[in-house]
């Protein structure tokens, strides 16, 4: 007999799209659940410098734009309203310590299941930000029926050691679909060619322009490189907000020719193949997406501390000490470059075919408590 039962639909809240690894964990997520039980709505500000992929929509996607949430007022008043025309029984919020806000319209609106999801943790010298966020951080259970993490240590520094000891913040791990990077050779030689990066010491960097992802050190270890290894490349693939710093700095330090920027990219898997070392030298991370998609794609990485145990997957995986120089970068880059790459157990728990079972059933538990 045909199943007439209509799939849940769960409000997802976006924050703004811009290509990042949060909006990248969701979609890997709603591309793999099984859409006849669930059904997502993705809200995203009126400001993203990204459009919604038309993949998602044709899948049944629905993405629905609203104000900023700098425009508070407006924002939870369209928040509320959406929330109750669609009778939504779950709410999942993925705005970190800001999401006190629209988990504040959905109780108003009467959603029974509220979830607060911290991707990121503070760190470096971003004063006031990190004062925002430690003081939004008291405010974090308020409006939410129940905790979300991407890893222990997101988990903790949100929800605080006791909720995570007890077993109330569930980690949803940051997962990929790994046969996205087993790539074809014809597209990685292509793209070697399209870049001019054929007989090329390629220096990978992934992420967002941001203050976080330290593009600056990242720079002045390619620098160093560049002494060592005189057909070394930089590949920078992301965009942000500290575009035209990064630009100055390259200008200033003569790099212009051996730099590539890839822009904003919607599909970042492609370019790890062409990488001999990916350097992620973050100043916080709350798991790091492309610390596991660097280890899928078998390259060798060096990266910060601020990188949580819980990334690595492989021996390809490559701590530096707190303080190393950028000499001592860019001398462990070149050295670990031709490293042979292994997989440990760890990977199953990324694979996004075994965590979206994880998450079907957890939603799944608590609509069930809804319920009763």
């Amino acid at each position: 007999m045909e199943n007439t039962t209509k799939p849940i639909r769960i409000a997802q809240i976006m924050g703004k799209l811009w290509a990042g690894g949060v909006e990248s964990v969701v979609f890997n997520y709603y591309r793999a659940i099984d859409k006849s039980r669930y059904q997502f709505d993705f809200y995203y500000d009126a400001d993203s410098t990204v459009e919604p992929p038309q993949e998602l929509i044709d899948m049944g996607a629905r993405f629905i734009k609203i104000p900023p949430y700098q425009k508070l007022n407006e924002y939870l008043k369209i928040l509320e309203k959406y929330f109750k025309e669609n009778n939504y029984q779950m709410v999942h919020s993925h705005l970190n310590t800001l999401s006190v806000f629209p988990l504040y319209a959905a109780k108003r609106a009467g959603v029974p299941i509220r979830i607060a999801h911290n991707h990121s943790v503070p760190g470096g010298h971003e004063l006031f930000r990190n004062l925002a966020k430690n003081i939004l951080k008291y405010f974090s259970k308020v409006n939410a029926t129940d905790y979300f993490a991407c890893s222990e240590k997101a988990g903790r520094w949100l929800f605080g050691d006791k909720d995570f000891n007890s077993g109330k913040v569930f980690v949803m791990k940051n997962a990929i679909d790994f046969s996205k990077y087993n790539r074809p050779v014809r597209e990685t030689v292509d793209i070697k060619q399209k870049l001019n990066l054929e007989n090329k010491f390629v220096v990978g960097h992934v992420g967002r322009f941001t203050f976080a992802k330290n593009h600056k050190f990242v720079i002045e270890v390619f620098n160093e490189i560049l002494k060592k290894r005189a057909n070394a490349v930089l590949l920078l693939v992301g965009d942000g907000e500290l575009h035209k710093e990064i630009v100055d700095q390259i200008h200033y330090l003569d790099l212009d020719s051996h730099v590539v920027m890839t822009g904003k990219v919607s599909d970042p898997q492609k370019y790890y193949a062409v990488m001999d070392v990916l350097i992620l030298p973050s100043v916080f991370e709350g798991l790091s997406m492309t610390t596991i998609e660097a280890q899928a794609a078998g390259k060798n990485i060096l990266v910060s501390h601020a990188v949580p145990n819980e990334a690595v997957i492989s021996d390809g995986c490559h701590y530096m000490d707190e303080g190393s120089s950028v000499t001592d970068w860019a001398v462990k880059a070149i050295d670990v470059a031709d490293k042979n790459v292994e997989f440990d157990h760890n990977k199953a728990d990324y694979d996004i075919y075994n965590a979206v079972k994880k998450l079907e059933l957890k939603y799944g538990q608590l609509l069930n408590k809804a319920k009763k």
